[in-house]
């Protein structure tokens, strides 16, 4: 199968390309990447006007399955990640059973196989069923898939422990994924501890409960100079914890999520649900924060924490609903936000997604690099559009982003060589 994208604007950052080119596609592959390229009974994709760019790849996304899939699935979960352009994503092990066994990691990878839209990357427990007692067995699933480790959803609370982890892991060369949270600081708070909360009567959880154990877990990944992979930053202090880190040598990468550097604690009033994660969004000068940490590129990547939820687990009191939000259909075009307002150019944003979450997890992917894998998103960059989560392909449709607005979304995204999505 021959695929021939015509006369788009090609951004690879992994080689600093920023220029038109047709790109063939051959087998699966990328096979030339060149001017006014002629390919005899080839499928013509006309990209004039549009950006042609490595498949994107989310590398933090809940697909619920094995054992949650009344929230999403691995076909619901995936037929999302290729609408909003992503050709990969790394799925959380916080399932049913947890992903803490090369059982379990064998189970999600032979299901994507049969019935994924992109690929479908695995990251096994730190501990086993994230409880944070004792080590899962990293080695047996490395062997079977995984790309990282991570007790997502749970802090590693033991210092020896997560010391472990981060050495047992280095020789295999992949991240330890720390979910940093000081459960005690956190207490019964259900939002950003500032004025918003105090105004709402709700209980706040203080920045401090996600800088102080950052802190901790960057001085352990110094001390056994393992990686270190920092999920969800969101506040000011732990961007500078990372941005001292960095400085100091530490191997250490982060990550931040569309909505917390779009929405502050503000999108709580009315006490709507769909605003309420964890962290939590926080306030103005937390944004402002994250955004130079994306800038400066102290912060490494773009990913959503893409947390599927059914609509009774979100349409009940704010103490009691749900933290987390839907976020693989709405990223593209708010990381799109980030150039329009300044803060990335188009090449950085689009590293942001690609090349930057590809060297994260150790992949060969996230570049338009001739003989590798031709996974590849064709976006529309000023294609204007509304949210309607009910149109969503996920399952779930618990967004803070339903009816804004939005400027450029994914027109194509082939997924090794096939066209997996056309919008």
């Amino acid at each position: 199968m021959k695929i021939l994208i015509k006369g788009g604007r090609v951004i690879d950052p992994a080689h600093g390309i920023d220029d038109e080119f047709d790109l063939l596609i051959e087998d699966g592959l990328i096979s030339r990447l060149e001017k006014d390229i002629q390919a005899e009974g080839a499928q013509i994709i006309d990209a004039r006007g549009k950006l042609v760019t490595p498949g994107l790849i989310d590398i933090h996304v809940h697909l619920r399955d094995p054992g949650q899939e009344y929230k999403e699935d691995i076909a619901s979960g995936t037929r999302a990640a290729v609408a909003g352009g992503f050709t990969a994503v790394a799925c959380m092990p916080n399932t049913k059973p947890v992903n803490d066994s090369a059982s379990v990691t064998r189970y999600i990878l032979d299901k994507a196989a049969a019935e994924g839209f992109c690929h479908v990357l695995p990251v096994g427990a730190i501990t086993q069923g994230s409880k944070g007692e004792a080590l899962a067995e990293m080695g047996d699933m490395k062997e079977a898939g995984c790309v990282g480790f991570s007790d997502d959803g749970h802090p590693v609370t033991s210092g020896e422990l997560l010391r472990r982890a981060l050495e047992y892991s280095r020789p295999f060369g992949m991240p330890i994924i720390a979910h940093s949270e000081d459960l005690e600081l956190v207490g019964q708070g259900v939002m950003n501890e500032g004025f918003v909360a105090t105004e709402l009567g709700l209980k706040g959880i203080p920045w401090v409960a996600e800088a102080a154990p950052i802190a901790r877990d960057v001085m352990l990944a110094e001390f056994t100079r393992g990686h270190l992979h920092l999920a969800h930053v969101s506040c000011a202090a732990a961007v500078a914890v990372i941005r001292a880190a960095k400085k100091r040598g530490v191997r250490v990468t982060a990550e931040v999520t569309p909505h917390h550097f779009t929405l502050t604690d503000e999108a709580v009033r009315g006490y709507d649900t769909n605003a309420k994660m964890n962290p939590p969004l926080r306030c103005a000068e937390d944004v402002a924060a994250v955004r130079e940490g994306l800038a400066d590129g102290t912060i490494d990547a773009i990913a959503t924490d893409h947390a599927p939820h059914h609509i009774d687990e979100k349409n009940v009191e704010f103490n009691i609903a749900y933290n987390g939000v839907v976020g693989l259909e709405t990223a593209l075009p708010l990381t799109l936000r980030l150039v329009s307002d300044g803060v990335l150019s188009l090449s950085d944003a689009i590293a942001k997604l690609t090349i930057n979450p590809a060297r994260v997890l150790g992949l060969k992917s996230g570049t338009l690099e001739v003989g590798r894998a031709a996974d590849v998103t064709v976006i529309d960059p000023e294609l204007k559009w509304t949210v309607d989560a009910q149109k969503f392909s996920s399952k779930s449709k618990n967004t803070p982003f339903d009816g804004w607005k939005m400027v450029g979304a994914a027109t194509y995204t082939i997924v090794a060589g096939h066209i997996s999505y056309q919008r």
